[in-house]
């Protein structure tokens, strides 16, 4: 018939068009800035050493409460430390922790999720109750335990919050798994005798990555959070300068010395502002009915 597709075309030609999208997140004012603020973020992480060669914990009675000024940009603390240096090097402390929770917590949530969408049945029942238990945890309480324990290692915390932060991002794959499943490229390359491997490669994984990248900024967020309210609480390596302990350190200065609070929480703020502006900027410029709900 005229229109429809011949039968010796390949899979692929029924796949929906995506070249163009792939462009979208950039077109999204949301997503641009959250992506600007994010990277600054990571470069500083990076570059952490060349930004702030110095040592965080050097001390400098004469410079205790040093307000901002070309010689510490961000002050001093009650001991004369470098606040800059601090918030410099608690970047890369922090960024590392959401680098390895993201890791960990993506290749479980993508592996489960893709696994749970497509083979449906025992798999998928069994994944369901796995992921509605660990969510009915909560992963504060759970790591404040966990680091109570275990002790406050970076390693610690990296392995517990990847393992208990990959639930959300499997129910969005499977949810779009299950989606695409019936979808007419799928029926055809199942017919044409594409193995289930080359399928989820090929076909799944691709369709699934704009939900799934979503919920990982996400994650990355929430992560920057849980990191600084327990390095708040003093559930962190004392060694390791971090953006909560230095919150916490300014508890008792805040009328006297408000820059030591100010710039640890601002790059709190500026990190998670980011992340969620990337994630909400992907999730419009993915969304169908993105585009009709603002006119």
């Amino acid at each position: 018939m005229p229109g429809s597709t011949p039968a010796s075309a390949p899979p692929e030609a029924l796949l929906p068009v995506a070249g163009a999208d792939r462009r979208r997140p950039f077109r999204n004012p949301a997503a641009v800035a959250g992506l600007a603020l994010t990277t600054v973020v990571v470069v500083v992480a990076v570059l952490a050493e060349r930004i702030a060669p110095g040592s965080p914990f050097q001390t400098s009675p004469q410079d205790r409460f040093r307000s901002p000024s070309s010689g510490h940009p961000m002050g001093a603390d009650q001991l004369g430390r470098d606040l800059f240096t601090g918030v410099v090097r608690g970047a890369h402390s922090s960024m590392r922790i959401v680098l390895g929770v993201v890791v960990i917590s993506s290749a479980v949530g993508l592996l489960v999720g893709v696994v749970a969408g497509y083979r449906r049945g025992l798999v998928d029942d069994l994944a369901m109750r796995t992921i509605e238990t660990l969510q009915s945890v909560p992963r504060f309480f759970l790591a404040v335990l966990v680091t109570g324990w275990f002790g406050t290692d970076a390693s610690t915390l990296i392995v517990l919050l990847g393992l208990t932060s990959w639930p959300l991002l499997a129910r969005v794959v499977r949810a779009e798994t299950m989606s695409l499943r019936q979808r007419e490229f799928m029926v055809a390359a199942r017919a044409m005798g594409s193995t289930d491997r080359r399928i989820l490669l090929r076909h799944v994984l691709p369709n699934v990555a704009p939900a799934a990248l979503v919920v990982i900024a996400l994650t990355g967020s929430r992560v920057v959070l849980l990191e600084a309210g327990l390095a708040y609480l003093g559930l962190s390596d004392p060694n390791v300068p971090s953006w909560g302990a230095l919150i916490n350190n300014a508890q008792p200065y805040l009328q006297e010395a408000w820059w030591m609070s100010v710039f640890p929480g601002g790059a709190i703020a500026l990190s998670v502002y980011g992340m969620n502006l990337l994630s909400d900027g992907i999730s419009r410029a993915f969304d169908p009915l993105a585009g009709s709900a603002r006119t």
